[in-house]
């Protein structure tokens, strides 16, 4: 455990206004948490338009996610890999952010696939024979006033049989989201109510515990902001990285977004946090790619390729550096 003099001493050393929070700071990837967004009663967003395969997000993500922690493990084999499902069950956010912080994990993916909402159009399928009622106004002598009389005439009419139909959205491709700038403030509660956290020295191999228990207020909440915006540089990477990795496909890559209402699992996951929405329930391509072996098989290898390069990145700074400082010479 740090004493109250390292622990300001290691602040000190964190430069805070620094364009790379990380670069002498290497730590190793040890642990991924991926989430297969919805599940159970919550089948979130579905494919219901007309030509549609009317399937359910709940089970595209998990699809997808179930394909994404075989290939982290085939290809990081030496990671700690834990998926929050792996069957049709619900939890809520709450339980999901639990299992990635009590897995104390390095990485939290979360598979979702977007929608857009959907026009409705119309069309004539056939005709059919209706009843409609004329009226008929007379008027006729009651005593020694004349008084009105309708009556009802009743007549045969073709009316046109109308069909209703949703359509597909044009919208489509891959996007990749953080939890917003504006709502760090629930990532700094969610790194305070942690009651350890690793901090990242610089040594490569040496890493302290902070007890956010045994900490003035003021030390521990300096703490939890330099944590908030390492893990927002951090997150941001990775959703590069996979931006990227997806453009390869030939996949629409869209790239990297923040709500305005916020996404609380990433809010409330102590670790850098990103969320893919695969693509476009709602499209037609889209939605039988993100229901087909090939398109669950080569986003869950996009991903993986994006985690590999992350991976390399945060355990071998200098390398990645001189890799990409040669890049752009050759430009």
């Amino acid at each position: 455990m740090f004493k109250s003099k390292l622990i300001i001493s290691a602040i000190l050393t964190i430069p805070f206004f620094s364009t790379n929070l990380f670069a002498q700071t290497p730590k190793k990837l040890k642990t991924i948490i991926v989430d297969a967004g919805h599940g159970g009663h919550d089948g979130g967003a579905h494919g219901g338009y007309e030509g549609g395969l009317n399937s359910s997000e709940k089970n595209v993500t998990l699809a997808i996610s179930n394909k994404l922690v075989a290939e982290l493990k085939k290809q990081l084999p030496d990671l700690k890999v834990v998926p929050t499902r792996t069957t049709d069950i619900y939890q809520s956010p709450r339980e999901k952010a639990d299992i990635a912080n009590s897995n104390k994990g390095d990485l939290f993916i979360c598979i979702h696939a977007d929608a857009a909402a959907l026009k409705t159009g119309s069309r004539i399928t056939g005709y059919k024979t209706v009843t409609v009622y004329d009226s008929k106004v007379e008027w006729v002598k009651k005593g020694k006033k004349k008084v009105k009389k309708v009556t009802k005439v009743p007549r045969q009419v073709e009316k046109p049989i109308i069909q209703y139909y949703k359509i597909p959205t044009q919208r489509s491709g891959t996007s990749v989201w953080l939890f917003g700038a504006h709502k760090t403030d629930d990532k700094f509660k969610a790194i305070m109510q942690n009651e350890e956290i690793n901090i990242e020295t610089s040594s490569d191999t040496a890493y302290n515990q902070i007890d956010f228990s045994k900490t003035t207020d003021r030390e521990a909440k300096i703490l939890a902001d330099i944590y908030v915006k390492r893990y927002q540089e951090k997150s941001i990477k990775v959703a590069t990285f996979i931006n990227e990795e997806v453009d390869k496909t030939g996949r629409e890559a869209l790239g990297i977004n923040q709500r305005q209402v916020g996404i609380w699992v990433l809010q409330a996951t102590n670790m850098p946090a990103i969320l893919v929405e695969t693509g476009f329930i709602t499209n037609y391509n889209d939605e039988r790619y993100l229901n087909s072996e090939k398109g669950q098989q080569e986003m869950a290898e996009a991903i993986t390729n994006a985690v590999k390069r992350y991976k390399e990145m945060i355990e071998n700074p200098k390398a990645t550096a001189t890799a990409a400082d040669s890049l752009n010479t050759n430009k």
